[in-house]
């Protein structure tokens, strides 16, 4: 039987890119846009320090690239995007076509008309169909709070990267400071639900959005959640006051 929450977004499908990029004034791109630069520069620097150190490096040029809870694709055209446009950081860069998994089949059926270079598949976060070591990065856009279980979500993620490769989440996490509390318990459910209803009809949808953000975890405690399932965690970015937080994990190579 179709889960509430999957109905939910197979319900939203449609409207979804443009709800995203209306209530967050475009910022969404920005945030998917910085995350990617950062991994590319990562990346870069993990090449150049295999090389420093006269070991041969691994394939890390050719991405095999996870956009998980990708909805209807993204986080990974941006990927696409930055990694193949010549920076000089990373000017060999080739990216396999992606993966897009996720459990709604409405958000995938919007993957098509985009014409990404992608393979969408739906698929439990928690329980993915793939063997161990399948992919250089996984990102994970706004989707880690709607999984059951994000520490189940953050193992797997573990169990399907490739050692020395990355994990980015970007995510509304749980308010702490004073003006994302104020944000998320006062503005945003006065504005959110009712835009949300205008513009898709489906008011019940955003509420969730705003209650799954208080729910979840703050950043910090995600992040030694994910220090526990075995990830470093490089870098927490902050966005616009604590609205989003762009979240980089590495998994480490063989010592």
């Amino acid at each position: 039987m179709k889960s509430p929450v999957r109905k939910m977004f197979d319900g939203i499908a449609s409207r979804y890119d443009f709800l995203n990029h209306f209530l967050s004034c475009y910022q969404d791109v920005l945030w998917r846009r910085y995350c990617c630069k950062r991994l590319k520069k990562m990346m870069a620097a993990g090449m150049l320090a295999e090389k420093s150190i006269g070991e041969t490096p691994r394939n890390l040029n050719k991405v095999r690239l996870l956009d998980l809870c990708g909805g209807t694709g993204d986080f990974a055209y941006m990927f696409r995007k930055i990694f193949e446009s010549g920076c000089e950081c990373a000017r060999d860069f080739v990216v396999d076509p992606a993966v897009i998994g996720d459990f709604s089949y409405g958000m995938l059926a919007e993957v098509k008309p985009k014409k990404i270079d992608a393979h969408a598949v739906q698929l439990d976060a928690m329980k993915m169909p793939f063997a161990e070591r399948q992919f250089d990065v996984i990102l994970n856009g706004f989707g880690m709070r709607n999984v059951p279980e994000a520490r189940g979500a953050l193992m797997e993620s573990y169990r399907v990267l490739d050692e020395g490769g990355y994990l980015c989440v970007l995510e509304f996490f749980s308010p702490r400071n004073l003006f994302n509390k104020f944000f998320y318990k006062v503005l945003a459910p006065l504005f959110i639900p009712v835009m949300g209803a205008f513009f898709s009809g489906k008011r019940d949808a955003y509420e969730y959005l705003v209650n799954s953000i208080i729910r979840f975890l703050p950043v910090d405690q995600f992040c030694k959640m994910a220090e526990e399932c075995g990830f470093e965690v490089k870098q927490v970015k902050m966005f616009d006051g604590g609205i989003s937080f762009g979240v980089f994990l590495h998994k480490p190579g063989k010592a």
